[in-house]
C-alpha cells in the first residue's frame, strides 16, 4: 500500500459519479475518477453504429429538479440536448392508446455525450478496473481521504472490504433488475407513427423507442427493451435473444420487413427495484455511495442529484 494519501478517488464515470466529482473539483478537492469501460457514461449508454449513435441504456430523462434544470440549460445552450416528446402511446389488453407526462428531453449526439461534457475538465482514467476498496480508506491500495463508490450495489460489494460495515450494511438492501437493450435497423420507417412505447403485460417487451425521431434524423432505427423476466433468462447468452426480440417488436408494430441488423447489449443490473430513501450514503470511513438507487425514482435526474450532493457533503468535510 501507498502511504502518500490522495484527496478522493471515485469509482464510476456515470453521472452520478461525475456529478460528485464535479463537485468536489470546484471545492478545490483533488479528486480522480476510475471508471473500467473505455468511456464514461455508465447506463447513460451510446453506442456507435455506422457512425451513428443509438441510446443503449436510459432511454431519455425529464427534469423537475431545479439544480438538474441548470445543467439542462447548459447543455441546451451547447446544443447537445432537446426537448423530445410529452406523449408516449400504451399497448396493453386495452389496444393502443396516447399517455401524456412529462417533457421527455433527448441528446441528437446520444446520452453518453452529457456526461462527457460534465467530465471534460476532470482527471478521468478509464479501462481501471477497481478490484479493492478497505478501510483507510484505500482504493487497490491506494490512500486516499475518501472513495466513492457510484454504481449498483451488487457491483460495490464485489470491491467493498467487508470491513467497511457501514457500506457495506447500507448496500444490503439493494435489489436491481436486469434487461436487454436492442438496436434494430430497419430497410425503410414502416410503423405507425409513435415516439415512445410503454409496452404492458408483454412477455419479451417492455419499452421500444423510435430512435430515428428521438435523434432527430428520421433514421429507421427503433431500440427496445427488454422486461427483466426475459432478460433473466438470457443474461449468459443474450446475442441468442436478438431473433425474439426482433419478432416481438414486429409483432408489437406489424412490421412487414426484417431488420437488416440488431444489437443486443445486456444490462444485467439495468434498474434499482429496492434501494435507500436518503439520496447518498457517506459514513465515518470515508466511504461514499451514489447513484440512482438513493432517493426516487430511479431516474437520470435521481442519479445526477444524489452524486451531487454526496461531493457536496465530502467538500464540506475535507475543507
Amino acid at each position: 500500500m501507498t502511504t502518500e494519501r490522495t484527496g478522493v478517488v471515485v469509482v464510476g464515470a456515470g453521472i452520478a459519479g461525475v456529478a460528485c466529482a464535479v463537485q468536489l473539483q470546484r471545492a478545490g478537492v483533488p479528486v480522480q475518477l476510475r471508471e473500467r469501460a473505455q468511456v464514461t457514461g455508465g447506463r447513460m449508454a451510446s453506442k456507435r453504429f455506422d457512425g451513428r449513435p443509438a441510446d443503449l441504456g436510459a432511454a431519455y430523462f425529464t427534469v423537475s429538479d431545479p439544480d438538474f434544470a441548470e445543467v439542462v440549460a447548459q447543455w441546451q445552450a451547447a446544443g447537445l440536448v432537446r426537448e423530445w416528446t410529452d406523449t408516449f402511446v400504451a399497448y396493453g389488453a386495452q389496444g393502443r392508446h396516447e399517455v401524456r407526462g412529462p417533457m421527455r428531453w433527448a441528446a441528437p449526439g446520444g446520452l453518453r455525450s452529457l456526461v462527457e461534457h460534465l467530465s471534460q475538465d476532470l482527471p478521468v482514467l478509464v479501462n481501471r478496473l477497481v478490484l479493492d476498496v478497505a478501510p483507510g480508506p484505500s482504493v487497490d491500495g491506494q490512500r486516499c481521504q475518501a472513495a466513492v463508490l457510484a454504481m449498483p450495489g451488487p457491483q460495490a460489494a464485489l470491491v467493498l472490504d467487508p470491513a467497511l460495515t457501514a457500506a457495506t450494511e447500507a448496500l444490503r438492501n439493494q435489489r436491481w433488475s436486469p434487461s436487454l437493450a436492442a438496436m434494430l435497423r430497419f430497410p425503410h420507417r414502416r410503423w405507425p407513427d409513435f415516439r415512445g412505447a410503454f409496452v404492458n403485460d408483454h412477455p419479451v417487451l417492455r419499452l421500444v423507442c423510435d430512435d430515428g425521431d428521438r435523434r432527430g434524423d428520421r433514421e429507421p432505427v427503433l431500440v427496445a427493451h427488454t422486461t427483466a423476466q426475459f432478460a433473466a433468462g438470457h443474461l449468459a447468452q443474450p446475442t441468442a435473444a436478438a431473433p425474439a426480440v426482433e419478432a416481438a417488436v414486429r409483432d408489437l408494430l406489424a412490421l412487414p420487413e426484417p431488420a437488416v441488423h440488431v444489437h443486443l447489449h445486456r444490462w444485467t443490473y439495468a434498474q434499482p427495484t429496492a434501494g435507500s430513501a436518503a439520496g447518498f450514503h457517506l459514513d465515518d470511513e470515508g466511504i461514499g455511495l451514489a447513484g440512482d438507487a438513493y432517493g426516487a425514482p430511479p431516474r437520470v435526474q435521481t442519479a445526477w442529484r444524489s452524486g451531487h450532493d454526496l461531493g457536496r457533503a465530502l467538500a464540506s468535510r475535507l475543507t
